[in-house]
């Protein structure tokens, strides 16, 4: 069966051909059995190379996502650089606990025994990353497939070429080709690693590709992680306090141009609030980005969709709103030969319309108003389990009733976006949104295998008193064993 990635209308990083492909993948191959035996030292040593490497790059980081979609320095620092290096912090300081086998009980019908679990690697892995965050979605995954253990292969975004040809350039300055390689390309390359036996695969992007990504993981038993997106939505109650709710939502939604998969996509408020919340999602707009429509569009802090082909896509959803009767509170200004959307919030849209069924992932955000709980609660069940939920409250018994009767990959209560980088808390969706869970020790064990090694006293085993013949002592022992133990 031939698996093929969707052609993208755009793609600038350069093809890599498929004898280097399988060059490298061999290489991997006959070196999985040195990297599946290093030590928690060894581990651990490669994680401060390439913590150092990135303090070290810094510039040279803000600088290629810069180039990519004009991101901010700050806006680099603290949703590209920190996550990374915050990851690889907390794989170092835990990578000799997590490698520590794991002692279980020992049941009666067992007596004699022990028993353990280890964490051995999978072996090669592929690591397929997405554009929106090139650099933090690349490192985050690696730092725990090393942690773990594994060789790697990287395919990044050929959408964001600047930060792929680095984070090629900088991995190839700490790792061999035989441990850690970067592979350039477009969906061409990546329809060709798809065909190679990987012992995992490590997929973050949409729920359209990852089936694609599951279906030829599935001709060679692969396991996957899949990290997807869909509609995040958020709820602002009755005791919500405006000012902080509209702060911390205008954060999360216009951050990266909205181009987040856990972004706040859309919005229920409480009717009690609802006027005064759009007033102060529009004051936070103009805080942040400029009182007037010129200043916005020339913000430093302000970045672009990543190209002409999403640009395309989420005006088109704008536009379909607006004439299906939904009203641009604020924004709306489209710029096409720079890939600009203003910060856009729209009121009175339609349920049924397009930009409510699929996700916006840019800077664009239809706020709903709602009279009864079960009215959100009703339109959110009726979609796709979402990646995210968010919920603006002070009353406990609202919070637990929202998350009690939905499903979520994560929540944050009262602010969003941030359990995403939560070092003890798993990130992963649940079916369309995601399958399998990502950092920390959940990443960890993503790229492991828990192994479970059992040892039986060489001269007895409780076990060999109910061996055939099925005598009168067999079936005795049958009889209490399935009594008692």
């Amino acid at each position: 069966m031939e698996t093929t990635l969707q052609a993208p209308s755009i793609a600038t990083s350069p093809n890599t051909g498929i004898e280097e492909i399988n060059r490298i993948f061999q290489l991997q191959q006959a070196n999985r059995q040195n990297i599946k035996n290093t030590t928690a030292s060894q581990r651990r040593k490669k994680l401060r190379d390439l913590k150092n490497l990135i303090f070290e790059q810094r510039e040279a980081i803000q600088n290629a996502l810069h180039a990519d979609f004009r991101k901010p320095a700050a806006e680099t620092d603290i949703t590209e650089i920190y996550p990374a290096v915050s990851e690889i912090r907390h794989a170092m300081a835990n990578v000799a606990d997590w490698m520590r086998p794991v002692p279980v009980d020992t049941p009666l019908s067992y007596i004699g025994s022990s028993s353990k679990i280890i964490y051995e690697p999978k072996g090669v892995v592929l690591i397929i990353s997405p554009w929106n965050y090139p650099f933090n979605l690349c490192i985050i995954p690696l730092a725990t497939a090393i942690a773990a253990g594994n060789c790697v292969i990287i395919k990044p975004s050929e959408y964001t070429p600047n930060t792929s040809k680095l984070v090629k350039s900088l991995l190839g300055k700490l790792f061999q080709e035989n441990e850690v390689a970067v592979i350039e390309g477009d969906h061409r390359t990546s329809t060709e690693l798809l065909k190679l036996k990987f012992d995992h695969i490590f997929f973050t992007g949409s729920p359209q590709v990852g089936k694609v990504v599951m279906k030829a993981a599935s001709e060679h038993l692969t396991s996957v992680t899949l990290e997807l997106g869909g509609k995040s939505p958020v709820i602002v109650d009755e005791t919500a306090n405006v000012k902080t709710a509209a702060k911390r939502i205008a954060w999360g939604k216009y951050l990266n141009n909205g181009q987040t998969c856990i972004a706040p996509d859309y919005l229920f408020v409480h009717e009690s609030k609802y006027d005064a919340f759009v007033e102060e999602m529009k004051k936070n707009i103009s805080h942040s980005y400029g009182e007037q429509e010129e200043q916005r569009a020339t913000s430093p802090d302000y970045c672009r969709i990543v190209n002409s082909r999403h640009h395309g896509r989420i005006k088109q959803l704008i536009e379909n709103a607006v004439e299906e009767g939904a009203n641009v509170a604020i924004g709306g200004k489209i710029k096409d030969e720079e890939n600009y959307i203003s910060p856009t919030i729209l009121t009175n849209v339609p349920a049924d319309s397009k930009i409510m069924q699929e996700e916006i992932f840019g800077p664009v955000l239809p706020i709903h108003k709602y009279s009864n709980i079960e009215e959100p609660l009703k339109m959110i069940n009726s979609k796709e389990k979402p990646l995210a939920l968010y919920i603006f409250s002070t009353r406990n018994s609202n919070i637990e009733k929202i998350i009690n009767n939905t499903t979520a990959g994560g929540t944050t209560v009262n602010d969003t976006l941030l359990h995403v980088n939560h070092p003890n808390l798993p990130f992963g969706g649940v079916n369309n949104s995601g399958i399998g869970s990502g950092h920390g020790i959940f990443g960890f064990k993503a790229f492991s295998h828990e192994r479970a090694i059992m040892k039986q006293p060489a001269l007895f085993s409780a076990a060999e008193n109910m061996y055939p013949p099925y005598n009168k002592l067999a079936k005795k022992m049958i009889e209490l064993t399935l009594k008692y133990l």
